[in-house]
């Protein structure tokens, strides 16, 4: 009798234990977390992005003596403007102007020289030899004489374009050695702002572009201007490509050194996006939460691109048409069941930096 009881009593600790365990797996199914997903799909908008640089002038050069000696005349200033051909330097020439006139009438008498004996040659007065060491004296004074106009003209030094003097390193009366940087000369008329741009971004850009800019110390006064080189390199480093962009109009007040915002707008181009949400980061890097079919989780790393607006673009790591976790992230790990609250429609926003 009581090997029967307690058989009864043993048969109905395992029924409870195994109704138990059934009802821990139900709770356990109805904890798995609730999340809520989006398609990954491709967006093809414009954007407009807005960078800082500096104003530049597109043209500036170092005026440099060629010569040395001393400095009779520095007739500009900084500020000065100029025209092309304008005298902006002057030193003393009159050694060189003594040089050569003496090697001119060295030229000229060398010249006499072989007509006198082209002119015996005739009667066999002279010989070959003489005659052309005649002429390699007159070759001799003919280069002496041009080298020396050369020296003169680097006595003067000109504007080689019409712009203002930034710079004036000597005054008049200075003795100057050669290669003397005396002046800069600056075009003030073509100013331009170059822009170090993601690699990313370049490919959506082309010469003649336009763009908006405005100067700080002009205040809220927007200015037109084109995008007039893409740089064919990118750094190594920091991904970055230069592009310059430059004033249709500088206005009277633009100086090179200001401050410039530039606003460029990006050519619309198809690309794979995701909500911002969606993207996630650790200590490896970026990733996302893809849902697989049986409504399970997976962690999936990612390398994003531009930002626009409540979207992001993924360079790599995902296709269009899956779907990815937006929210419902606490406690959720890879390879996790998940109870799904729906897709959220994917808004067609502008996009905006």
């Amino acid at each position: 009798m009581k090997r029967h009881l307690l058989l009864l009593i043993s048969l109905s600790l395992l029924i409870a234990c195994d109704g138990q365990v059934d009802g821990n797996k139900t709770g356990a199914q109805r904890r798995a977390p609730l999340v809520e997903i989006a398609s990954v799909e491709y967006q093809q908008e414009g954007q407009v992005i807005s960078r800082t640089g500096t104003l530049m002038a597109d043209r500036q050069v170092k005026l440099i003596t060629e010569e040395e000696g001393r400095i009779a005349g520095l007739p500009v200033h900084e500020g000065d403007r100029v025209s092309k051909g304008d005298l902006l330097l002057q030193l003393n020439d009159t050694l060189i102007r003594a040089e050569l006139k003496k090697a001119r009438a060295q030229r000229e008498q060398a010249a006499l020289d072989v007509r006198r004996l082209v002119r015996l040659q005739s009667s066999r007065g002279v010989s070959e030899d003489e005659l052309a060491r005649a002429r390699t004296a007159l070759d001799v004074a003919q280069a002496e004489e041009d080298l020396l106009r050369i020296r003169l003209a680097n006595t003067r030094i000109t504007a080689p374009f019409s712009g203002v003097i930034s710079a004036r390193l000597a005054e008049t009366g200075d003795a100057v050695a050669k290669f003397t940087h005396v002046l800069t000369l600056t075009d003030d008329k073509t100013l331009l702002v170059e822009l170090p741009l993601s690699e990313l971004i370049l490919p959506s850009l082309a010469l003649n572009d336009p763009v908006t800019l405005t100067l700080d110390a002009l205040g809220d006064v927007i200015l037109n201007g084109y995008i007039l080189r893409i740089h064919p390199t990118v750094d190594n480093v920091t991904r970055q490509g230069i592009v310059e962009v430059v004033l249709n109009e500088p206005p009277p007040e633009a100086r090179p050194g200001q401050l410039t915002r530039v606003e460029l707008q990006l050519r619309a181009q198809p690309r794979l996006t995701v909500p911002f949400p969606a993207l996630r980061r650790d200590t490896q890097g970026e990733y996302v939460f893809l849902i697989s079919d049986d409504a399970t989780v997976h962690y999936t790393p990612v390398i994003s691109g531009l930002h626009f607006g409540k979207h992001i673009e993924i360079v790599t790591g995902l296709t269009e048409g899956q779907q990815v976790v937006i929210n419902g992230f606490l406690g959720l790990n890879d390879g996790m069941k998940v109870r799904l609250a729906g897709i959220a429609p994917v808004g067609r926003e502008s996009l905006a930096q």
